[in-house]
Parts: C-alpha cells; structure tokens; sequence
C-alpha cells in the first residue's frame, strides 16, 4: 500500500512539474514543409532586439465556431513565443468584449469593430457578433490589427506592426517623376503595403537630388523619353550599389483605336547596355484575362467578355522571394526581355508564360473576333520579367528588377482594385530590394495543400474493401490468437494436474 501511494505521490510531483516548466520554457513541434508554425529568423531578431516594452492586447469573442477558435488558439501560441524570446518585453493579454457592455466598447474605441460570423446551430443558421482583432502598443503609439481571419499571415502582421512602432528610422524608397511615371497616388494599394516598413516620396533627376539617399529607386509606367543626363545619374545610382524596380510598357497599345507603337523611352537601349534584350514584340497566351466587347442585338446592345491573349494570365513563377506565395498575376502588352550579357552578373527571370504561348513582332493587328487555335500559340516559358543582380555598373553589386509590364500595379480609378497578386508583385520586389530583414518570407507564408491523388475505379475500389475489412480482419486474426492462447494455457494447467 505505501508502495502504491509513493508511486501516485511521484506522478503527481511529475505531472505538476512538467506543467510547471511547460509554462516556463513554451516550445512546440512543427512538421509543416515550410514551418508555418515556427517563427522566422525575421521575427526573433526583432523581437530580441526590442528595447521598449511592446503591449499587445487581442479582442476575441468566446464560444466562437471551431474554425475561428482554432485563430485564437494559434494567436495565443504565437504571442507566447514572442513572449518568451523578448525575455519579457512582449506583454499580452485576451479580452472577450461579449462579456462586458463596457468592454465591447473599449475595442470599438481602439479600432476593433465586431464582425457577423455565420454559424449553424440545430439545423439553424443564424449570425454571431464577434470580435477577432488586436492592438499593438509601444509607449503611446498604437498599431491596430481590425481582423485577424482564419489563414491569414498572423505573424507577419504582428512583426510588421512591432516593427513600424519600434523603428524610429525607416528606409526611404524614391518613386522617380518627370518622365510621365505613374504617380504614387495611382499606386494606392501598394503604397499602402509600402508604408509599413519605409518612407516614400516623388523623386525628380537633376543636377543637385542625391539618389544615394533612396534605398531603392522606382520607376513605375514612363512615357517620356529619358534624356541622356537622366540616364547617366541612373547608372551612377547604380554603381554605387543602388537598387531599381523598372515597370515600362516597351510597347503602347490602344484595342479601341487598334494602335500599336513602340515606346521612345530610351529604356530599351539603356538596357542593352546591361545585357538586357527587351523585343519589338507582344507575348499572347492561351492563358489570359477577359476585355468586354459591346455587342448589339436589334434593338438592344450588351457587354460581352471575350479571352485576349494579349493580356497574359502569369500562374507559373520560379522558387524566389519575389515571388512566394503568387498564384495568378495578369499583365497587359508585356514584352519578351532576355539576357545576353557576360557571367558575371546572374539574370533570374520571374514572370513566365504558360506552355502554349508566342511572341508576336511588330507591326500587328488587333482583331477581337479572330478565332485562335492551338498553332497559334506553338512557344512556352516567354520571359516577361526578371531580375539581374551582380556589377551591373562599376565594381559594386547592386540589382535591377524589370518587368515588361508599366500598367500592371496602376490603378485607373480611386475606387478600383488591383489584382491582389498585382499588388504583391510590386511590394515584394521593392521589400525584397529594400529590406534585410527578411520580412518578405512572412507576407505569404502559408500552409502547403496536399491534394488527394487521383485513384482510378479499380484502385479505388481496392482501397474502399481495404478500408473495410482489414479492420474485420485484424480482429478475427486477434481473436483467433487470444483463443489459441487461451486454450494452450488450459492445457499446461491440465498436464500439471495431471502430473
């Protein structure tokens, strides 16, 4: 008996101590291909560094669907290992506004807002208000986090907003004017993104602008020629270990008036200067977006959406951080660009066209209603965008981005949307040239799918009677081995007996 209770008393003490240093030292296991649940080397070296307490204070609503349980759940381990890492300079706390008038109102006065969820209970739908956001504190400045939705880059979003509190500095990005570019406040959606990490401001070449200041130099939809000097300054900028984002349209494309014109930028010769070949020509591919055509029928006109392979639909795209995480990127009159240069600096394209695409030289003609066919499309993997990094001018390494797409990221209204991954492609290029830190890895960092195979009938079924009986069949054959053991134990205390 006391040997019973020492050994209850010790699990006990074990149990009570292994809760103890669990809460001490938080770790979990992470067997996800790209780590989704480990934190970034990005997020520890802030988080390690920070030298102000930060106080992050997450509203989430209890008794919440399985679903949006499982974010706060993830929230919560997550700002446990920030926890950890700063050795107390991450505080957190949980609030659930639904328990409280007074609560409820103090998120709405911090920025969170509640949200309808739909949720079904005993066979009836109803909605839920719920409250699924955060504040992020540092002395007396505040970011806040509206809505923390299932999938999301929770980590990035968390880090970004500890950064732009805890950075008093931040890099400066020059959007280059003076040529026609597209003005910043046609890049609303980037420039938003953008804001987070850096600074940015328009940018005019002349005699007295020092470009050294700018960590990156971005050129977004020129339309007027670059004079010699301006070209000049471009390269100084480069020599000395300066990076460009080039958005041009080499080719300018009207389909209502059906005008193509090569573009007189001088772009295109002043990178050839750097091995790089932009063509007199227009990538078309099967895979593409969608222009309304007005179509009339008696009395009655309608719009009516036909493919243009002229608008490339981009859902190929190489292992770079560029790139990470982009699904389908719709470009407008892209040109093919290739490299030619010598060893020493490595060209890496980006943008691909699909399997069944072509390059189409110059002078063409836009024919809306032309049927196309599968010969008209015999190339594949055109490049239409690319970065060449190394000595590109002088002894000092830098890197230049370009895309044969300026319209890409510009929007043409003030209430329109990019295209998500359009939006991306921009801020990645520009973060992956701008930031060391290594925060670009964050913004897209997802959970792999893992697609079932596709089975044919015979294997399926196969599998469907496997799946049925192999479990019959392991306890038959355990029954049947209880029994025989059994039955030998039977007969060895019978031939005891006996004896």
């Amino acid at each position: 008996m006391n040997s019973l209770g020492t050994k209850i008393l010790i699990a006990i003490i074990g149990f009570v101590a292994i809760n103890f240093l669990a809460k001490q030292f938080f770790f979990r296991f992470d067997l996800t291909q790209n780590k989704e649940f480990t934190l970034s080397k990005a997020t520890k070296d802030i988080i390690k560094n920070l030298d102000e307490k930060v106080n992050i204070t997450a509203y989430f609503s209890n008794d919440l669907p399985t679903d949006v349980a499982k974010t706060q759940e993830e929230l919560k381990d997550i700002l446990n290992e920030f926890a950890n890492i700063s050795k107390g300079q991450v505080e957190y706390q949980f609030i659930s506004p639904n328990d409280d008038p007074k609560k409820e109102e103090e998120a709405m006065k911090e920025g969170i807002q509640p949200v309808m969820i739909n949720v079904r209970e005993k066979d009836q739908s109803k909605q839920l208000k719920a409250f699924l956001g955060a504040t992020v504190k540092i002395g007396d400045t505040k970011e806040v986090i509206p809505v923390i939705q299932p999938g999301t880059a929770m980590e990035y979003a968390l880090t970004t907003s500890i950064k732009k509190l805890a950075v008093k500095n931040k890099p400066l990005l020059g959007f280059l004017q003076g040529h026609r570019e597209a003005a910043i406040q046609e890049l609303a959606q980037a420039y938003e993104s953008l804001n987070i990490l850096y600074h940015s401001e328009s940018v005019y070449i002349s005699d007295t602008v020092d470009l050294s200041k700018y960590k990156t130099l971005v050129i977004v939809r020129p339309q007027d020629s670059f004079p010699p000097a301006d070209l000049a300054k471009l390269d100084e900028y480069l020599s000395k270990g300066g990076n460009i984002l080039l958005a041009m349209n080499h080719i300018e494309a009207d389909m209502q008036q059906g005008l193509v014109n090569v573009s007189k930028t001088g772009l295109k010769e002043w990178l050839n200067t750097k091995g790089l070949k932009v063509e007199d020509a227009l990538v078309r591919d099967v895979a593409c977006g969608q222009v309304q055509v007005q179509q009339q029928n008696g009395f009655f006109s309608f719009n009516t959406p036909i493919q243009m392979p002229y608008l490339p639909l981009v859902q190929k795209f190489p292992q770079h951080p560029v790139t990470k995480g982009l699904e389908r990127v719709i470009l407008q009159f892209a040109s093919p660009i290739s490299y030619s240069g010598n060893g020493q600096n490595v060209f890496t394209p980006l943008l691909l066209s699909s399997d069944k695409s072509a390059s189409e030289n110059l002078p063409l003609v836009f024919d809306i209603q032309r049927q196309w066919t599968q010969s008209d499309f015999p190339q594949s993997n055109i490049c239409m965008g690319g970065v060449l990094e190394g000595k590109i001018v002088g002894d000092r390494s830098s890197r230049l981005i370009v895309y044969t797409d300026g319209d890409f990221p510009v929007g043409r209204g003030r209430n329109q949307q990019i295209n998500a991954d359009n939006v991306s492609l921009l801020v990645n290029g520009i973060d992956w040239l701008s930031d060391d830190t290594g925060l670009i890895d964050l913004r897209t960092k997802a959970v792999d799918t893992r697609p079932i195979k596709e089975l044919d009938d015979a294997t399926r079924s196969l599998y469907k009677y496997l799946n049925f009986l192999l479990p019959i069949g392991l306890i038959l054959v355990y029954s049947f081995f209880r029994s025989s053991m059994n039955r030998r134990k039977r007969i060895q205390r019978m031939e005891e007996r006996y004896v």
